[in-house]
């Protein structure tokens, strides 16, 4: 079989399904990110969210039975907005960061892979294929750089020449022998604007991110976010684009090239108050097909409240006061309560009094007594504590 010929024949292919870029890398051990990711898991800089065995994520014949060749693909994503919606006064809105706009990426890449493996599958006989998005061992970043989709930025993302950083990566172990592309040079030079603007000082150095401190990762916790993040949050309510927006090679960067992938703006900078009162039928039906919505509601109703106190939004008042007096989880009561100290006023203030008199969960209280801090502290006022 002419293999030349063959991969010229697969990338002619993979342009016919909408994938935008696609590479052929070696399926040797990624050495590199091996010693990386140990250094990352000693300095307790992971999410948690990843495959926790590194040999595994770095390793393809761990994976897959005498690996011939690994192809990787990247589709570029909308960095910006058709049409988009205001936030106002009485009317804040949210926003989810870029990734999560359009159908869950996972959904269509796995679409794309799986009508590669079709195609390949009829051209070579006993083709095997492993494809894997995101969520799967090999770090996809790491498969995209040796395979010259990008470089490796110092924002962690891979940027192409083309879409910038704005690329949705996925992967194919098979054994099918393929040559490898030659990997990109590094075009990040002496710029540092990603980690100089880095809202909360996640990215550590260029290249090396400590996903602890990431507000991508913050936004998806469930738990009480540390008092720390609280005010950088601003009115994001999953993931972070701030290292992608600042960075000079998105300049300019932004292609409608994937009908799945266009926002609806009333999803993906959805109202704030409407959010605080969501079924889980109607959160489901609304943003079920989002990758954001794949922690549930909580998250982001928890991040829906720190919103509205972001923007000091005092029209939420009777919303939150519901919160706090009826909502069965502590964390939403605590984060309540700690956004009606930061929006203020006579009502805000009542509520909180009253609840620290009834309410028994102990980090609930502590937020309660966080918000009344804020009237102590709030000399232009003349409500007190």
């Amino acid at each position: 079989m002419d293999m030349a010929a063959l991969k010229q024949d697969i990338i002619a292919y993979s342009k016919t399904i909408g994938i935008d870029k696609i590479g052929f890398a070696a399926p040797d051990a990624f050495e590199e990110m091996k010693v990386r990711l140990y250094r990352q898991q000693e300095l307790n800089y992971q999410s948690g969210f990843e495959e926790k065995d590194i040999e595994k994520r770095t390793e393809p014949s761990l994976i897959f039975d005498r690996p011939k060749s690994i192809i990787s693909i990247a589709l570029a994503y909308p960095s910006k907005m058709k049409t988009s919606v205001v936030s106002k006064k009485g009317e804040r809105r949210g926003i989810f960061c870029r990734a999560s706009w359009g159908t869950d990426y996972h959904a269509v890449l796995r679409d794309r892979l799986r009508k590669l493996e079709e195609y390949i599958a009829g051209k070579v006989s006993g083709a095997i294929f492993k494809s894997m998005v995101d969520t799967g061992e090999l770090v996809d970043r790491a498969v995209a750089e040796r395979a010259g989709i990008g470089w490796s930025g110092k924002n962690c993302s891979i940027i192409t020449p083309e879409f910038g950083s704005y690329v949705y990566l996925g992967e194919m172990i098979t054994n099918i022998p393929f040559e490898p592309d030659t990997p990109m040079e590094d075009r990040c030079g002496s710029c540092n604007k990603c980690v100089d603007v880095c809202p909360t000082g996640a990215l550590v150095q260029g290249g090396q991110l400590d996903a602890q401190k990431c507000i991508a990762f913050v936004t998806q916790t469930k738990g009480f976010l540390a008092d720390e993040f609280r005010d950088k949050l601003g009115n994001r309510l999953y993931g972070c684009d701030t290292c992608q927006t600042i960075c000079p090679e998105n300049k300019g960067k932004d292609f409608h090239l994937h009908a799945e992938m266009e926002p609806d703006p009333e999803i993906a900078k959805p109202l704030l108050k409407p959010l605080l009162t969501i079924s889980n039928r109607d959160f489901k039906e609304r943003f079920g097909h989002v990758s954001g919505s794949w922690r549930g509601k909580k998250p982001i109703q928890r991040n829906a409240i720190i919103a509205l106190a972001h923007y000091k939004d005092d029209t939420a008042i009777p919303e939150l006061i519901t919160i706090l007096k009826e909502d069965p989880r502590p964390v939403l009561r605590g984060t309540t309560a700690w956004a009606l100290g930061k929006i203020g006023g006579r009502d805000a203030l009542e509520a909180l009094n009253r609840a620290s008199k009834v309410e028994k969960d102990a980090e609930v209280l502590e937020e309660i007594s966080k918000g009344l801090e804020f009237f102590k502290n709030d000399s232009e006022t003349n409500i007190h504590v």
